[in-house]
């Protein structure tokens, strides 16, 4: 009986250590794909800006004459 007791705690144990490992991996997973989202989401929005940006610089009037800015 004794075997037995000793065999069930071991695989127990062994279920343990094994669940928190799945556990460990989970989380790492989930973090890795947040990071690569957040990255994702970033260059969206410079991509964006970007254009934006070069959509503003576009309107601007291109006459050459400077002298009205100074």
């Amino acid at each position: 009986m004794r075997n037995v007791e000793r065999l069930s705690s071991v695989k127990s144990e062994l279920l343990d250590i094994f669940m928190s490992m799945e556990v460990a991996e989970h989380e790492r997973r989930s973090r890795t794909a947040a990071q690569r989202n957040l990255r994702a989401r970033r260059g969206i929005e410079l991509h964006r800006e970007f254009k934006r940006l070069s959509e503003d610089i576009a309107e601007l009037p291109e006459d050459g004459n400077d002298d009205e800015m100074h």
